[in-house]
């Protein structure tokens, strides 16, 4: 949210719910990442991965690091293709019952994770890094 203060914004972040399933999954696999889906078999959702089991690389767009409370943050990625068309949107991670997609990590757990987004203000775009 746009807080009038200076401080660079944030593309990405979590709900408690999410970063409370991030911190078990991280118990279980090790460093995790996300990578925001861009449909096809999944939907867009935000898919959970152990850190470095997805390959990013140049068509790829870093959204940010989030703080789950786990030992180290959860990098966020996303299509360059997929950011150019939201790229002026504020994504939060968020938990939610239900059967999670096929390749990421929370399927076997009865929840998934999802996108909650929103467009930035002026202010928030402005003090982007």
């Amino acid at each position: 949210m746009d807080t009038g203060t200076g401080v660079p914004a944030e593309r990405v972040a979590l709900t408690e719910g999410a970063a409370a399933l991030l911190r078990e999954l991280r118990a279980e696999h090790g460093p995790l990442m996300f990578h925001q889906s861009g449909g096809c078999c999944d939907g867009s959702s935000p898919m959970c991965y152990p850190a470095g089991e997805f390959r990013t690389g140049a068509s790829d767009v870093h959204l940010g690091d989030l703080d789950a409370g786990t030992p180290e943050p959860v990098p966020v990625w996303m299509s360059r293709s997929q950011f150019d068309l939201w790229s002026h949107t504020h994504l939060t991670i968020d938990v939610v019952p239900g059967r999670g997609a096929g390749f990421s990590l929370e399927a076997p757990t009865g929840n998934r994770f999802l996108i909650r987004s929103r467009l930035m203000t002026d202010g928030e775009a402005e003090r982007l890094p």
